[in-house]
């Protein structure tokens, strides 16, 4: 079903154009505005983009439905928070993000336009960031072009992850990445050949005998970021096969998004969400002795 805003209209605006409003103190991209520009009224009253505005008028928007959608397959999702706009999942590390060659119609956006469909939302799959088939913890969905327009690079996150060796303190790596085959996904890290800066911060939360709990915060979103970073500086992920060899009977990598933190994209409130650690992250967390 569309999504219907009212916003008031601040003094700063007073005697400015519609557009000028939604532009800069809505947050609406021009993108956004093309979809929208026929649906606007005005204190009720049906409105025009160059239309003058007066403090403490109600411009109204009316965000369509999307035509475009994944295929509908139904799975279950762990659902953290949901609202009119964003949809928060804890997802699990077995199921991949979007369809690919290797998955179809088995993957979180086939899940996710499944239930929204069953609500009466006409909704296209909008993950704001990304986690790798593996990954598990917090994914942020926009239910709508506005949330996903005011949402990107706006969402801090905290990851927790399982490395092998022992760190203490915290530490900071600041090395390019790059993709050695264009054919593979496999990404490395090189100062003279690395084409895409990163940087990536860590805290040791907890050591064990041979391998340590680790907080991580991202400076840059990069593909397996984490997992080739924390390779490069010797101390790979339990279970990253890709980038290692500790503990691979995991299956997966011991990666988790357990917190993000981001102003809600349409009421500015500010969100903050944890997700537990999945049943085998904690498992393996268990037999090493850590307790929360």
């Amino acid at each position: 079903m569309p999504r219907n805003i009212d916003y008031t209209v601040t003094s700063e605006y007073d005697g400015r154009k519609v557009i000028h409003f939604l532009r800069g103190y809505c947050g609406f991209s021009s993108r956004l505005m093309r979809k929208v520009k026929y649906a606007l009224k005005l204190n009720g009253e049906t409105a025009r983009t160059i239309d003058r505005l007066k403090s403490g008028d109600i411009v109204s928007v009316c965000i369509p439905d999307d035509d475009t959608l994944p295929e509908i397959t139904e799975a279950e999702i762990n659902i953290v928070y949901e609202d009119e706009d964003i949809l928060v999942i804890n997802k699990s590390p077995f199921m991949a993000m979007h369809p690919t060659h290797n998955h179809q119609g088995d993957t979180l956006a086939n899940a996710v336009t499944a239930y929204l469909t069953k609500k009466g939302k006409s909704v296209a799959f909008r993950a704001v960031g990304r986690l790798d088939k593996g990954t598990s913890g917090l994914v942020v969905c926009a239910i709508n072009p506005l949330s996903a327009c005011k949402l990107s690079g706006k969402i801090e996150k905290e990851y927790a992850a399982l490395v092998h060796g022992d760190l203490t303190g915290e530490g900071r790596v600041d090395v390019p990445i790059y993709r050695p085959d264009p054919m593979k996904t496999l990404r490395a890290c090189s100062y003279e050949l690395g084409v895409e800066d990163a940087a990536t911060n860590w805290y040791a939360e907890k050591n064990f005998d041979g391998a340590t709990l680790l907080r991580l915060r991202l400076e840059t979103g990069r593909t397996h970021q984490i997992r080739v970073h924390m390779a490069f500086t010797g101390h790979p992920l339990a279970g990253d096969t890709m980038y290692g060899d500790f503990m691979p009977e995991i299956g997966h990598q011991l990666l988790h998004c357990r917190r993000c933190f981001f102003e809600h994209p349409v009421t500015g409130e500010k969100m903050k969400f944890e997700a537990d650690f999945p049943a085998d992250f904690k498992n393996v967390l268990e037999k090493l002795g850590y307790t929360e």
